[in-house]
């Protein structure tokens, strides 16, 4: 991908959604909701504070996120589905 946030803005392309339940029973479509868990696939160079100072963002590029459910514009980069989000509406880093 081609393509650098600006500022505090970060993309991420949101993580699928099992198919199926635990207990094996498939979940169609219509009963999904939209994940809020993400790969961050690009940073911007971080926020400018109010003394001129830019501090560099939390997130890198590759970390697994949770972001709330109705943040970020939905955008088309390079034929698949991405999200723009500022670093304020990410709610906290997946570590493993």
């Amino acid at each position: 991908m081609k393509i650098r946030p600006l500022q505090d803005r970060v993309i991420v392309r949101r993580v699928q959604e099992e198919e199926k339940t635990k207990g094996g029973l498939f979940i169609p479509d219509s009963a999904k909701e939209k994940p809020t868990e993400a790969i961050v696939l690009a940073v911007g160079n971080g926020k400018t504070l109010e003394d001129g100072t830019v501090r560099k963002l939390d997130v890198k590029e590759g970390d697994r996120v949770l972001f709330g459910k109705y943040t970020g514009n939905e955008v088309k980069i390079d034929g698949e589905q991405a999200l723009i989000l500022r670093e304020e509406d990410i709610l906290g880093v997946i570590e493993s």
